[in-house]
């Protein structure tokens, strides 16, 4: 990928992009430009592209980083590339057309749009909302708690996931909290967001002090939210790998288990794409065993 001139035409699996802005300085506090995203987003595609291909994308849009307008959008980007894949979305708006990211090509494509974060539900569009293949806790620290409490509080759910035969797979959020993602075995986006709003529940019953279940921000002081909504068929979370728009350019990265209980710093579990990088060439794809059918446990 490019690094220095501003404007570009490269080859991605056989597609011609014309890639512009690269010397933009999308994150000014750490001069991370535009080219850097485009580079990470070719670099990462092979262990990223496998847990969003399949699933209609939303984007967090933000052309000019995020000090400048940003805005989630559904529909393809102006501009897209005519063989980027779409798929029809039913929404209570109505019909969409949304991008479908299932290739290299089509990330570098979306991310030279300025769509720089990339977002997806819990199902795939050939299977449908009504069946879901993998269910996601979004834990959030409310003011006064930070991402050594969520790690704590994700100790406790992975137990108790487990004892329903589920495995949970931690992800750093690349903002302030921390995903937890399981396989299941295909099953309505009503039974696994009650399954995971009880299981949430009982996380709240045995830590009152310490978790909640309610949005409400004055409930949330002190405590860490369980967010447990993102399972609903209409809502999505930021996929791993993706890049976040936050002052630095941090990443929604897979974590180890070992990691989460050895975390008493927030900054021990906060990584830059070049990190994830070496990650992912140290250790591969940490998150490999979500996309597998063997690792998939049935909803109690």
């Amino acid at each position: 990928m490019p690094a220095s001139s501003d404007r570009q035409v490269v080859e991605v699996e056989g597609h011609r992009l014309s890639l512009s802005h690269l010397d933009r300085v999308l994150f000014p506090e750490s001069g991370y430009t535009k080219a850097q995203v485009l580079r990470y987003y070719a670099r990462v595609a092979p262990v990223m592209v496998p847990h969003v291909q399949g699933r209609p994308a939303s984007f967090v849009r933000a052309p000019e980083g995020p000090r400048g307008e940003s805005w989630v959008a559904k529909n393809p980007p102006p501009g897209s590339p005519t063989w980027v894949s779409v798929v029809p979305v039913k929404h209570r708006e109505g019909t969409t057309q949304q991008i479908v990211v299932d290739s290299t090509a089509a990330l570098v494509a979306m991310a030279n749009l300025g769509a720089y974060e990339v977002h997806v539900p819990q199902w795939k569009a050939d299977a449908g909302p009504g069946a879901h293949d993998r269910l996601v806790l979004d834990l959030d620290p409310g003011p006064g708690t930070d991402l050594v409490v969520c790690a704590r509080v994700a100790q406790r759910l992975r137990q108790l996931l487990d004892d329903d035969g589920l495995t949970a797979h931690p992800v750093v959020s690349g903002s302030k909290g921390l995903h937890l993602y399981a396989p299941v075995h295909p099953a309505s986006g009503r039974a696994v967001s009650g399954y995971a709003k009880e299981l949430a529940a009982r996380m709240m019953g045995e830590h009152p002090g310490l978790v909640v279940v309610s949005m409400a921000r004055i409930e949330r002081r002190g405590k860490v939210l369980i967010d447990w909504s993102q399972n609903a068929s209409a809502k999505t979370t930021a996929a791993p790998y993706t890049v976040r728009l936050r002052e630095t350019p941090g990443v929604a990265a897979p974590v180890t288990w070992d990691e989460v209980a050895a975390c008493r710093e927030p900054g021990q579990l906060a990584f830059d794409p070049e990190q994830v990088l070496d990650r992912v060439a140290e250790y591969g794809d940490l998150l490999a065993p979500l996309t597998t059918d063997a690792t998939r446990g049935h909803l109690p």
